[in-house]
């Protein structure tokens, strides 16, 4: 349980308390992300089951969703690093919670359209860019960076504990109440998140800073070759990039497999994707245990060598047993992905020092979620001119792969991550 601290200092807490700053932090976390996983689950349903979407057309639609950190993911962590942090969490809530509720109204008002969807999931991604930009930047100063891997196991494993809450619900939701109002959950839930981070205190201004000079664009390449240029953190962007990549080519399809091809309802589907929490679940409560055993370089890698086997029963995915052999497939690949992201944003933000906070964590989500869209194209690409099995096939055996940029870097053996100096 989350306590009151024994001194205002971040970094000089005792082990098991945490300032209210992030405690309330926290506390939005667990509502945007329950609202989150619902809603993830509810709008491709809506597409498929309402609007009657093409492999394509949902496909487009999980690319749009993420589209945001190509078009403006570099830029905008220069403007994070710019502003306020909570304001800029703040604005991006409230934003989010009009556009999806505009879903659930036009669906009412009867002129929903699949066009309508593709903008609102664009425009929500635009506030979602910010938002975890802001966040992944925000957090150093709260907890301080000699606790950021605890900080972020706590976020991680009860955004996983979230994932299989939200998406359970969500499936029960969407069958029992149709997506439309199944999405009322999401915009309510963004709102009050708002009200949430509203209430963490303004605190000092941040010193200013040295900034590059050249202006905007010499700011945002500071972050890129920050990223870019260092031995440790370019493997980790390249890896985990991977990993983003083919597990979209997984999940983007899977509602047309669940619901067409195997003729399973959202229920069954918002279960076996909640698997996939709780294998993230026991990833971030695993994670510090395992680095502090065989070394953070390892629990990058060596997660994601042993479960490949693992990962090749997703594909197979049928009635019967194969459901179930595909569920501890797909557990055994969340698992691993809530190892490496607990350890990977531990070692991105202690190694990198305060000023380029934003810009990293800004250059990181272009990257990753810039994975997770061209992901989305590839697997619609399949299921049109293909079929839906073959994107499944693809994802497994190139998800197999993606420890290997890891092991054949310096970060192979690394037992602890370097700490930067935050006014460096």
């Amino acid at each position: 349980m989350l306590t009151a601290p024994a001194a205002p200092p971040a970094g000089r807490h005792r082990t098991g308390r945490w300032p209210r700053p992030f405690r309330l932090l926290y506390a939005a976390a667990l509502v945007h992300d329950l609202g989150f996983h619902v809603g993830q689950l509810a709008v491709p349903v809506l597409a498929v089951s309402l609007l009657a979407a093409t492999p394509g057309q949902v496909g487009l639609l999980g690319a749009l969703s993420t589209a945001a950190f190509l078009l403006i993911g570099l830029p905008a962590g220069v403007w994070v690093d710019r502003l306020p942090r909570r304001t800029v969490l703040v604005s991006a809530d409230l934003a989010r919670a009009a556009l999806v509720g505009s879903v659930p109204l036009a669906w009412w008002a009867g002129w929903l359209s699949i066009e309508q969807l593709y903008l609102v999931v664009l425009l929500t991604g635009v506030g979602t860019v910010f938002a975890d930009v802001a966040a992944q930047s925000y957090l150093p100063e709260l907890v301080g960076r000699e606790r950021l891997v605890a900080a972020n196991s706590l976020l991680m494993g009860t955004s996983a504990t979230l994932q299989i809450a939200g998406r359970g619900l969500g499936g029960l939701a969407v069958q029992a109440l149709t997506a439309p109002v199944a999405i009322v959950v999401d915009a309510v839930a963004f709102a009050l998140s708002a009200v949430i981070l509203r209430r963490i205190p303004a605190g000092p201004p941040r010193a200013p800073s040295r900034q590059p000079a050249g202006g905007f664009g010499r700011q945002l390449g500071a972050g890129v070759r920050h990223v870019l240029g260092n031995p440790l953190l370019r493997p980790l962007a390249v890896s985990t990039a991977g990993i983003n990549l083919t597990m979209q080519l997984t999940t983007t399809m899977l509602p047309v497999v669940f619901l067409r091809e195997l003729g399973l309802g959202a229920a069954a589907l918002g279960l076996f994707l909640g698997a996939g929490g709780v294998g993230a679940l026991l990833g971030a409560l695993t994670a510090r245990p395992l680095a502090e055993r065989i070394g953070h370089g390892r629990a990058l890698w060596l997660p994601g060598l042993l479960v490949a086997p693992l990962g090749g029963l997703v594909p197979l995915i049928d009635g019967g047993a194969m459901l179930w052999l595909a569920g501890v497939g797909w557990l055994a690949l969340a698992w691993r992905t809530g190892v490496g992201n607990v350890i990977g944003v531990s070692l991105r933000q202690g190694s990198t020092p305060d000023r380029l906070l934003g810009r990293m964590n800004a250059t990181f989500r272009f990257l990753l979620t810039g994975a997770l869209t061209v992901g989305a194209v590839v697997a619609g690409l399949l299921g049109q001119y293909a079929d839906v099995r073959t994107s499944l096939v693809v994802g497994a055996v190139a998800n197999g792969l993606t420890w290997l940029p890891v092991y054949c870097s310096p970060l192979r053996t690394l037992r602890r991550p370097p700490q930067s100096d935050p006014n460096a």
